[in-house]
């Protein structure tokens, strides 16, 4: 087995044998530093076959609730049945944290097979959080129009989103108006599956008063709904949207997984005032915040240095 570097050096259109046994090795390995830990998983989501998808359901079970919730959006993301038993023991363990119960049920909605409904139904009226009740609700909406279009695990109408990621529901209506989609996106008395489908179209409209609407509706009352919002705006990148996600990341009363969708965010934005402020809450007491900040901070310094945080690069979703 080489070094490090000369792992790093191969080419993210194919991978050796030693190299994905080293990566495998590496994601499981705790005396990593988390930003180290990261790198694989990103570049592991690249890759099929058995071993990669066995190391990230491993992760899944992490200490690390930030690592954890990553491995299961990870798996998602690879849209593998295989993973599906996994992902639904960890929906049904109530003994984890509530964020990688949330990304479990999310992966079953992305993987988007009718088998999987019946767990999803339970979990909609059983489990105690709030956001993986609506994760839940958005999954079952996901599934039951993937069915209309087909039941071929990906709708003909959505497709993978301009952003290169499985989306948790499709965007509106094109046709609809900025001003129309800002008044379902913001209306609290609304389902969640359509609060998103109007997120996703502002997001993929892209225009300012699309990213205003986007930022407004981070005063909404579900964290699940505010941490999406977060995310997207990481996808935007868009400058404008740095001090809303600077006072989520400052806010101790708002929920970790807000937190650290805004800490990400603001590394993708990445201007100075919000690497300093990633800098202050890498030391913040909650693991998920603290942790998503010095990913963020890895990131930016990879990029700094021109080089890819991926050991195999190819094109992927922002981290969730």
């Amino acid at each position: 087995m080489g070094s490090v570097d000369e792992v790093s050096n191969n080419n993210g259109f194919g991978c050796s044998p030693e190299m994905e046994k080293f990566l495998c090795e590496r994601l499981g390995d705790p005396t990593q530093p988390i930003s180290e830990r990261f790198r694989v998983l990103f570049s592991l989501r690249n890759l099929k076959g058995p071993a990669p998808r066995n190391a990230l359901i491993r992760a899944t079970r992490d200490s690390s609730n930030l690592l954890a919730h990553e491995a299961a959006f990870a798996l998602g993301q690879m849209q593998d049945a295989e993973a599906i038993p996994a992902l639904i023991a960890l929906l049904n363990d109530l003994s984890l944290h509530p964020i990688v119960r949330h990304e479990a049920a999310e992966a079953l909605g992305a993987i988007g097979l009718e088998s999987n409904v019946l767990v999803l139904k339970n979990s909609l009226v059983s489990d105690p959080a709030q956001e993986v009740r609506e994760t839940c609700e958005l999954a079952l909406n996901r599934i039951e129009q993937l069915k209309g279009d087909g039941g071929n695990g990906e709708s003909s109408t959505e497709g993978r989103s301009p952003f290169m990621s499985v989306d948790p529901a499709a965007p509106a209506s094109s046709c609809s108006s900025v001003d129309q989609l800002r008044e379902v996106l913001l209306d609290e008395e609304k389902g969640m599956y359509e609060r998103y489908a109007a997120l996703f179209a502002l997001r993929n409209h892209g225009g300012d008063d699309a990213v205003s609407a986007i930022i407004d509706s981070l005063h909404s009352k579900s964290a699940l709904l505010k941490h999406e919002v977060a995310y997207v705006l990481g996808q935007l990148q868009n400058k404008v949207a740095s001090a809303a996600l600077s006072n989520i990341l400052k806010d101790l009363n708002e929920h970790a997984m807000v937190r650290h969708e805004a800490a990400e965010a603001l590394g993708s934005i990445a201007d100075d005032q919000s690497i300093a402020l990633l800098e202050e809450f890498a030391k913040d007491p909650e693991p998920i915040v603290s942790q998503s900040c010095e990913v963020a901070l890895s990131m930016l310094e990879f990029e700094r240095l021109g080089k890819s945080f991926e050991y195999l690069f190819m094109q992927a979703p922002l981290v969730h």
